[in-house]
């Protein structure tokens, strides 16, 4: 479980400081889960499923348990996943993540840059504003997307989101990464 829990847990982009409070677990103990020094319960496996929006088995399996081949999540039965201080909000938009290169969120980022941090990560990022307006910060260049607009970058590239205005900028996030 240690390789797997690590994986699924970067994919998503949540640290194990997050991790720990939407589980309630010690970051202590999930790091050393994590390097395979300490084995989990059933419950404590349950409890980090439901916090990564994965089925329980996919945490230890090393194949997809799934047979359909694709995931379905309803609009209704979106997870969040992390807001990590003041930082965007997520809602993951697939299953079976560890078994995927395309990772679809909703964002929701915040209203300033106020705790934002920059981030940078492996692949490819995909943005496109649903809803409201917002600002990509680069750092050496900031540009403002509306309502429709599309962006495509190599996530590699340090950046962050903040929503413009007074409407809530909603956004569909796709992150291509091999890792």
């Amino acid at each position: 479980m240690s390789m797997r829990l690590k994986l699924l847990r970067k994919k998503l982009g949540i640290t194990l400081e997050t991790l720990a409070e939407k589980t309630g677990l010690t970051k202590s103990y999930l790091s050393k889960v994590e390097r395979g020094l300490s084995t989990p319960s059933i419950a404590t496996a349950l409890k980090l499923a439901k916090a990564l929006n994965v089925q329980v088995e996919e945490l230890f399996a090393e194949e997809s348990a799934s047979a359909e081949g694709y995931s379905l999540v309803r609009s209704g039965e979106r997870q969040s996943l992390a807001r990590d201080d003041e930082g965007p909000a997520y809602a993951s938009l697939a299953r079976q993540i560890g078994d995927r290169a395309l990772l679809p969120f909703i964002v929701y980022p915040p209203a300033d840059f106020g705790h934002s941090t920059f981030k940078e990560h492996q692949g490819e990022e995909f943005i496109f504003v649903h809803r409201g307006r917002v600002e990509v910060d680069f750092m050496s260049e900031r540009l403002t997307l509306e309502t429709g607009d599309a962006l495509h970058f190599n996530a590699q590239k340090p950046h962050r989101l903040r929503s413009l205005g007074d409407e809530q900028a909603e956004l569909l996030v796709v992150v291509h990464s091999q890792d």
